[in-house]
């Protein structure tokens, strides 16, 4: 199992392609792990003369669990109806620093960054802060961290803070399908395909516990906007019309603020990768790519 220290941490990574070759990481999204970007799309990409890596973030699949940290999801969701302060174990600067650590232990200079989800705003986080580092930003089916734009809707967000009725397999799986049901793509809803994911990712790791640790850095991050109006590097943002977890509105803030942003829609998409969208993420990747070498 490969795996860099970074800190004091350990990163799980995969890698793809020729280490000589323009690199592309991917970084995925809330509590997921890089099973998320799927094998066979990293492989695509890989195909297409690029040096691919998808890795595991802190506290999900086989990275470092940081049960040391305290934190109760319920606790900082009622500190937020009140009006209280919220402390977080850790926040996107520390996960982007995750993320710039793997590319020094595997002397990566710079990297085409691509972000899913929560991964978008990590690196949006990442192209704020160590700007020298990207060659180009992609950010998918995200937001800029800004309350008026790309909100879930009221079922998405009960989906996303509820529960599985009991800690059984079989009920967790069922619970993350119903999360499936209610904000994927809806005309692209393989059930079996998806619980052979979930069933997957359980194989590697229990996350439920750790993994809600990433909701502490969401709640609790700086404001990204003016950071982003400043952004430099070329920047793609692909995002699902279809999208009820993160709405659409997300990434149209997101074109508003980075300057000269190319946004590109996936009609019908929702919060997923269903294999139908696979060969025009990777066309759009792979030009923005090209773009950016340019």
């Amino acid at each position: 199992m490969p795996k860099v220290a970074v800190g004091d941490l350990e990163l799980y990574y995969d890698a793809y392609g020729d280490p000589s070759d323009q690199t592309v990481l991917l970084i995925p999204g809330l509590g997921a792990q890089c099973l998320s970007w799927p094998e066979e799309l990293c492989e695509s990409l890989a195909a297409r003369y690029l040096h691919v890596v998808r890795f595991d973030n802190r506290d999900v699949g086989l990275s470092t669990k940081l049960n040391h940290l305290p934190f109760s999801l319920d606790d900082m969701v009622a500190k937020m109806g009140s009006g209280e302060v919220i402390e977080a174990p850790y926040g996107f600067s520390e996960m982007a620093a995750d993320a710039v650590g793997l590319m020094d232990a595997l002397g990566i200079e710079s990297a085409h960054v691509v972000g899913l989800s929560l991964g978008g705003m990590i690196a949006q986080v990442l192209a704020i802060e160590s700007p020298n580092r990207l060659l180009s930003l992609t950010s998918v089916m995200s937001a800029s961290g800004n309350v008026g734009y790309g909100q879930p809707t009221e079922d998405s967000l009960a989906m996303l803070l509820g529960n599985p009725v009991s800690s059984d397999r079989s009920d967790v799986i069922e619970f993350q399908l119903r999360q499936r049901a209610t904000w994927g793509s809806p005309d692209h809803l393989d059930e079996a395909e998806a619980e052979a994911y979930f069933n997957a990712c359980l194989d590697r790791s229990d996350d439920s516990v750790s993994g809600s640790r990433h909701y502490g850095a969401i709640f609790t991050a700086y404001d990204r906007e003016p950071g982003l109006r400043d952004l430099t590097m070329p920047t793609l943002l692909l995002h699902g019309t279809a999208d009820k977890l993160v709405q659409p509105s997300g990434s149209e803030r997101l074109a508003e603020l980075i300057p000269h942003a190319e946004l590109v829609w996936l009609e019908g998409m929702g919060h997923d990768l269903p294999t139908a969208y696979w060969a025009t993420i990777i066309e759009n990747i792979t030009q923005h790519v090209v773009r950016a070498s340019a």
